[in-house]
């Protein structure tokens, strides 16, 4: 079956308007290491996985799961499982110059922010899908399709108001066992999402020239 596809053309005008306004909006977004504790409409959060649940994926498998956390035992769960992970990371594991690296923004092992901002998104990539009479399916692509969704629910979250950061300790099993997801899912990203703390700063950076990062023929 198909149906006919829903596309809004828009003029030569408004394409480049509206492609301008995406790009300014886009290049203000910034990862940031504090957060209020504010609480934030749960809709909100709902709509930009919404959105993220429409990213392409190979042959339409949809290869995800979000797990929303909000609640505050929950987040210290969470908090005390990647504070250890990231000791090991910051002390034992990570070579000099990804230490040397990590300076500019002022980062170590202590993540208070996991337990102050509203919500926490667990991102799961599902290796394959099992479906309700138990048999197993193949998934294609699962980590390009689960990174594109990634990608679609962070410029979500942002064009929605709110700030995130993306955190990745390393090993995740614990957002696993946390989460209660099953064994065919493997954790692949947790986003931070919600306000800034009022006066919160961040690193003076720059993005890469559109000459260095772009190349016709």
């Amino acid at each position: 079956m198909r149906i006919p596809l829903n596309f809004e053309e828009l003029s030569e005008a408004d394409m480049l308007a509206e492609s301008e306004r995406f790009y300014h909006t886009a290049a203000r977004r910034r990862s940031v290491r504090a957060f209020s504790n504010r609480p934030v409409d749960r809709r909100v959060i709902e709509n930009a996985i919404r959105a993220a649940g429409s990213a392409p994926s190979g042959a339409n498998k949809q290869p995800w799961h979000f797990a929303v956390i909000e609640s505050p035992e929950v987040k210290a769960q969470v908090r005390h499982a990647a504070e250890q992970e990231e000791h090991e990371f910051y002390h034992r594991r990570a070579p000099q110059a990804w230490l040397d690296d990590l300076k500019v923004f002022d980062t170590d092992e202590h993540k208070p922010f996991l337990e102050t901002a509203p919500y926490l998104i667990a991102v799961f990539l599902q290796r394959n899908t099992v479906d309700e009479t138990g048999k197993t399916h193949k998934n294609y692509y699962m980590p390009e399709s689960v990174g594109i969704a990634t990608g679609m629910l962070i410029s979500a979250l942002h064009f929605s108001g709110l700030a995130t950061l993306t955190h990745t300790p390393s090993p995740m099993k614990f957002l696993s066992e946390i989460c209660q997801r099953p064994a065919n899912e493997k954790a692949y990203m947790l986003i931070v999402a919600g306000y800034p703390e009022e006066g919160v700063t961040v690193p003076d950076i720059t993005r890469k020239s559109l000459s260095e990062i772009m190349s016709c023929f």
